[in-house]
Protein backbone atom coordinates (compact mmCIF):
# COMPACT_ATOMS: atom_id res chain seq x y z
CA UNK A 1 0.00 0.00 0.00
CA UNK A 2 2.88 2.25 0.68
CA UNK A 3 3.40 2.43 -3.30
CA UNK A 4 0.67 3.10 -4.05
CA UNK A 5 0.58 6.72 -1.50
CA UNK A 6 2.27 8.10 -4.78
CA UNK A 7 -1.10 8.07 -6.69
CA UNK A 8 -3.65 9.97 -5.08
CA UNK A 9 -6.61 9.64 -7.84
CA UNK A 10 -5.77 5.85 -7.99
CA UNK A 11 -6.52 5.07 -4.19
CA UNK A 12 -9.14 7.82 -4.06
CA UNK A 13 -11.16 5.60 -6.97
CA UNK A 14 -10.53 2.97 -4.96
CA UNK A 15 -12.07 3.93 -1.48
CA UNK A 16 -14.58 5.65 -3.31
CA UNK A 17 -16.36 2.14 -4.74
CA UNK A 18 -14.87 0.55 -0.71
CA UNK A 19 -16.38 3.35 0.90
CA UNK A 20 -19.46 2.83 -0.68
CA UNK A 21 -19.87 -1.23 -0.32
CA UNK A 22 -19.08 -1.39 3.01
CA UNK A 23 -21.50 1.71 4.07
CA UNK A 24 -24.44 -0.45 3.22
CA UNK A 25 -26.89 -1.87 5.97
CA UNK A 26 -28.49 -5.38 5.74
CA UNK A 27 -32.02 -3.25 5.42
CA UNK A 28 -31.04 -1.30 1.90
CA UNK A 29 -28.06 -4.03 0.30
CA UNK A 30 -31.00 -5.31 -1.91
CA UNK A 31 -32.04 -2.29 -3.03
CA UNK A 32 -29.17 -1.20 -3.84
CA UNK A 33 -27.92 -3.95 -5.90
CA UNK A 34 -30.79 -3.12 -7.96
CA UNK A 35 -30.22 0.48 -8.47
CA UNK A 36 -27.40 1.92 -10.45
CA UNK A 37 -26.40 3.95 -7.24
CA UNK A 38 -23.77 0.67 -6.48
CA UNK A 39 -20.95 1.38 -8.17
CA UNK A 40 -19.24 -2.79 -7.63
CA UNK A 41 -22.62 -3.39 -8.88
CA UNK A 42 -22.68 -1.39 -11.82
CA UNK A 43 -19.13 -2.25 -12.56
CA UNK A 44 -20.03 -6.06 -13.02
CA UNK A 45 -23.02 -5.17 -14.89
CA UNK A 46 -21.44 -2.97 -17.50
CA UNK A 47 -18.15 -4.96 -17.65
CA UNK A 48 -17.52 -6.20 -21.28
CA UNK A 49 -14.69 -8.34 -23.64
CA UNK A 50 -13.15 -5.65 -25.30
CA UNK A 51 -10.97 -7.23 -28.41
CA UNK A 52 -10.51 -3.64 -30.04
CA UNK A 53 -7.62 -0.75 -28.36
CA UNK A 54 -6.58 2.08 -29.22
CA UNK A 55 -3.02 1.57 -30.77
CA UNK A 56 0.40 2.43 -29.52
CA UNK A 57 -1.60 4.30 -26.06
CA UNK A 58 0.79 3.25 -23.07
CA UNK A 59 -0.74 1.57 -19.52
CA UNK A 60 1.13 3.63 -16.89
CA UNK A 61 3.20 1.38 -14.36
CA UNK A 62 0.90 2.34 -11.59
CA UNK A 63 -1.97 1.19 -13.21
CA UNK A 64 -0.74 -2.12 -14.16
CA UNK A 65 0.31 -2.55 -10.97
CA UNK A 66 -2.87 -1.61 -9.29
CA UNK A 67 -4.81 -4.26 -11.84
CA UNK A 68 -2.24 -7.24 -10.19
CA UNK A 69 -2.97 -5.89 -6.56
CA UNK A 70 -6.56 -6.82 -7.63
CA UNK A 71 -6.00 -9.88 -9.34
CA UNK A 72 -4.41 -10.70 -6.15
CA UNK A 73 -7.28 -10.06 -3.99
CA UNK A 74 -9.04 -12.94 -5.03
CA UNK A 75 -10.31 -15.42 -2.73
CA UNK A 76 -8.48 -19.05 -2.66
CA UNK A 77 -8.34 -22.55 -1.35
CA UNK A 78 -6.98 -22.66 2.11
CA UNK A 79 -5.71 -19.51 1.21
CA UNK A 80 -2.72 -20.90 -0.97
CA UNK A 81 -2.91 -18.04 -3.68
CA UNK A 82 -1.66 -20.85 -6.49
CA UNK A 83 -0.57 -18.04 -9.46
CA UNK A 84 2.09 -16.31 -10.83
CA UNK A 85 1.34 -13.37 -13.12
CA UNK A 86 3.40 -12.72 -16.17
CA UNK A 87 3.13 -9.06 -18.00
CA UNK A 88 3.98 -8.45 -21.48
CA UNK A 89 4.49 -4.89 -22.86
CA UNK A 90 7.28 -5.78 -25.59
CA UNK A 91 5.52 -5.21 -28.63
CA UNK A 92 7.67 -8.68 -30.21
CA UNK A 93 6.25 -10.60 -27.19
CA UNK A 94 3.08 -9.93 -27.93
CA UNK A 95 3.27 -10.40 -31.84
CA UNK A 96 4.75 -13.60 -31.02
CA UNK A 97 1.82 -14.52 -28.75
CA UNK A 98 -1.07 -13.38 -31.54
CA UNK A 99 0.68 -15.48 -34.05
CA UNK A 100 0.60 -19.01 -31.69
CA UNK A 101 -2.85 -18.60 -30.50
CA UNK A 102 -5.78 -19.00 -33.09
CA UNK A 103 -8.34 -16.73 -30.84
CA UNK A 104 -5.98 -13.72 -29.70
CA UNK A 105 -5.23 -11.81 -32.42
CA UNK A 106 -6.34 -8.69 -30.33
CA UNK A 107 -2.75 -8.95 -29.09
CA UNK A 108 -1.91 -7.34 -31.79
CA UNK A 109 -2.95 -3.90 -30.80
CA UNK A 110 -3.31 -4.23 -27.54
CA UNK A 111 -0.83 -1.76 -24.74
CA UNK A 112 0.30 -5.23 -22.73
CA UNK A 113 -0.80 -8.67 -21.83
CA UNK A 114 -1.33 -10.28 -18.40
CA UNK A 115 -1.03 -14.00 -17.99
CA UNK A 116 -2.57 -15.32 -15.11
CA UNK A 117 -0.54 -19.18 -14.18
CA UNK A 118 -1.32 -21.77 -11.82
CA UNK A 119 2.08 -22.43 -9.64
CA UNK A 120 1.18 -26.61 -8.59
CA UNK A 121 4.05 -25.61 -6.29
CA UNK A 122 1.96 -23.51 -4.24
CA UNK A 123 -1.54 -25.14 -4.96
CA UNK A 124 -3.34 -27.03 -2.23
CA UNK A 125 -1.91 -30.68 -1.57
CA UNK A 126 -5.80 -31.96 -0.79
CA UNK A 127 -7.01 -31.11 -4.32
CA UNK A 128 -4.08 -29.44 -6.74
CA UNK A 129 -6.78 -28.72 -8.90
CA UNK A 130 -8.20 -26.06 -7.26
CA UNK A 131 -5.60 -23.68 -9.01
CA UNK A 132 -7.84 -23.59 -11.63
CA UNK A 133 -10.70 -21.95 -9.61
CA UNK A 134 -8.16 -19.67 -8.13
CA UNK A 135 -6.73 -18.34 -10.87
CA UNK A 136 -10.02 -18.05 -12.43
CA UNK A 137 -11.31 -15.68 -9.84
CA UNK A 138 -8.12 -14.13 -10.11
CA UNK A 139 -8.70 -13.52 -13.67
CA UNK A 140 -12.05 -12.29 -12.95
CA UNK A 141 -10.76 -9.48 -10.77
CA UNK A 142 -8.29 -8.18 -13.10
CA UNK A 143 -11.36 -7.93 -16.16
CA UNK A 144 -12.94 -5.95 -13.83
CA UNK A 145 -10.15 -3.60 -12.05
CA UNK A 146 -9.53 -2.97 -16.32
CA UNK A 147 -12.95 -1.85 -16.44
CA UNK A 148 -13.09 0.26 -13.26
CA UNK A 149 -9.78 2.59 -14.49
CA UNK A 150 -11.18 3.07 -18.07
CA UNK A 151 -9.49 -0.03 -19.86
CA UNK A 152 -10.62 -2.78 -21.94
CA UNK A 153 -9.80 -6.42 -21.57
CA UNK A 154 -10.88 -9.94 -22.99
CA UNK A 155 -10.46 -13.26 -20.74
CA UNK A 156 -8.57 -15.52 -23.99
CA UNK A 157 -8.45 -19.17 -22.60
CA UNK A 158 -5.29 -21.30 -22.66
CA UNK A 159 -5.50 -23.92 -20.36
CA UNK A 160 -6.56 -26.89 -20.99
CA UNK A 161 -6.11 -26.78 -24.62
CA UNK A 162 -2.44 -28.36 -24.74
CA UNK A 163 -1.20 -26.97 -27.74
CA UNK A 164 -2.02 -22.85 -26.30
CA UNK A 165 -0.78 -24.44 -23.11
CA UNK A 166 2.66 -25.30 -24.88
CA UNK A 167 2.89 -22.32 -27.28
CA UNK A 168 2.37 -19.99 -24.39
CA UNK A 169 4.78 -21.43 -21.86
CA UNK A 170 7.48 -22.12 -24.23
CA UNK A 171 7.58 -18.32 -25.59
CA UNK A 172 7.23 -17.04 -21.84
CA UNK A 173 9.77 -19.43 -20.50
CA UNK A 174 7.63 -21.17 -17.73
CA UNK A 175 8.97 -23.89 -15.20
CA UNK A 176 7.19 -26.74 -15.84
CA UNK A 177 5.42 -26.35 -12.40
CA UNK A 178 4.16 -23.05 -13.90
CA UNK A 179 0.74 -23.30 -16.20
CA UNK A 180 -1.00 -20.43 -18.12
CA UNK A 181 -4.61 -20.40 -17.97
CA UNK A 182 -5.31 -17.53 -20.07
CA UNK A 183 -4.12 -14.96 -21.82
CA UNK A 184 -5.53 -11.20 -21.30
CA UNK A 185 -4.82 -8.74 -24.00
CA UNK A 186 -5.60 -5.14 -22.30
CA UNK A 187 -5.61 -1.33 -23.85
CA UNK A 188 -7.87 1.29 -23.82
CA UNK A 189 -11.13 0.46 -25.54
CA UNK A 190 -11.76 1.53 -29.18
CA UNK A 191 -15.32 1.50 -31.06
CA UNK A 192 -18.67 0.97 -29.05
CA UNK A 193 -18.47 -1.33 -26.72
CA UNK A 194 -21.64 -2.84 -24.98
CA UNK A 195 -22.55 -4.87 -22.37
CA UNK A 196 -24.75 -8.05 -23.14
CA UNK A 197 -27.53 -8.86 -20.85
CA UNK A 198 -26.79 -11.88 -19.56
CA UNK A 199 -30.03 -12.47 -16.49
CA UNK A 200 -32.16 -15.65 -17.27
CA UNK A 201 -34.73 -16.75 -14.75
CA UNK A 202 -34.82 -20.19 -16.54
CA UNK A 203 -31.08 -20.64 -15.08
CA UNK A 204 -32.14 -20.23 -11.58
CA UNK A 205 -33.18 -22.80 -8.97
CA UNK A 206 -33.97 -22.80 -5.55
CA UNK A 207 -33.33 -25.43 -2.60
CA UNK A 208 -32.96 -28.08 -5.94
CA UNK A 209 -33.77 -28.96 -9.28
Amino acid sequence: MRKLLKYPALIAAMMTVMTSCSSNTAENRETQAETSGNPAIENIMTRTSVRQYIPGKEIPADTIELLLRAAMAAPTAVNRQPWQFIVIDNRESLDSLAQALPHAKMLQHASIAIVPCGDLEKAFEGEPSYWIQDVSAATENLLLAAHSLGLGAVWTGVYPTKERVTAVSERLGLPSNVIPLAVVPIGYPEGDNQPKDKWSPESVHYNRW
